[in-house]
């Protein structure tokens, strides 16, 4: 029990580090390495015609709506995608203005999931840093109860069991972060893909 509670105490300790500081003090609960960008730019994403006259009107067209939710969605796979967009213009009377409708809905969907999932990372932070807090605390709570003497075995163990289950579910969470921060890269990469077939088609 004790080699568990010191592990638990170590790790522990090994938690905290990186939940003091951010990398960007405009972003204080940013979890990942990569730079918070908080918004795609059309202009990283979109070299076609200008979508001014289009935006917001892709929700009044049933058969773009739908195809936009099928296409945004992450579990649809890219090629797939980018042959549903090829099939839909290749059917459409005005390649451009259905184009444009497609991409602007591309657009706003693929921007909102992102913006979901970086407010989902920073809420994750911030319940990290209260999860560091505590496991600190507990630490030292537990080093003050083996000191005394005689200690309450008891409590030492009730509170060792405790700290591991606390590490081990904070470094769970640790990790599912790190694989959600590759999240929004993909979501632009995405983007840009169906954003450079649709040029394609278009053009």
């Amino acid at each position: 029990m004790k080699y568990r509670i010191a592990i638990a105490a170590t790790l522990a300790m090994t938690a905290m580090s990186g939940y003091g500081h951010a990398a960007d003090p405009r972003y204080p609960d940013w979890p990942c390495v990569q730079a918070k960008v908080p918004e795609i730019s059309l202009a990283a994403v979109w070299a076609g015609p200008p979508l001014d006259d289009v935006a917001g009107k892709w929700k009044d067209n049933p058969n773009v709506s739908t195809l936009v939710a099928r296409l945004a969605a992450r579990r649809t796979p890219l090629e797939e995608a980018q042959k549903a967009i090829t099939e839909y213009l290749h059917s459409a009377a005005d390649k451009t203005a259905s184009g444009k409708l497609l991409f602007a809905g591309l657009f706003e969907s693929l921007n909102a999931q992102r913006s979901q999932v970086m407010n989902g990372l920073e809420r994750v932070t911030r319940k990290q840093r209260e999860a560091a807090d505590k496991i600190r605390a507990d630490t030292l709570a537990l080093q003050a109860l083996q000191g005394e003497t005689p200690p309450n075995q008891t409590k030492v163990d009730e509170l060792g069991n405790q700290l591991v289950w606390q590490t081990r579910i904070f470094e769970d969470r640790r990790n599912v972060i790190k694989f959600v921060c590759e999240v929004p890269t993909a979501i632009d990469q995405r983007l840009f893909a169906l954003g450079r077939t649709i040029q394609q088609e278009i053009e």
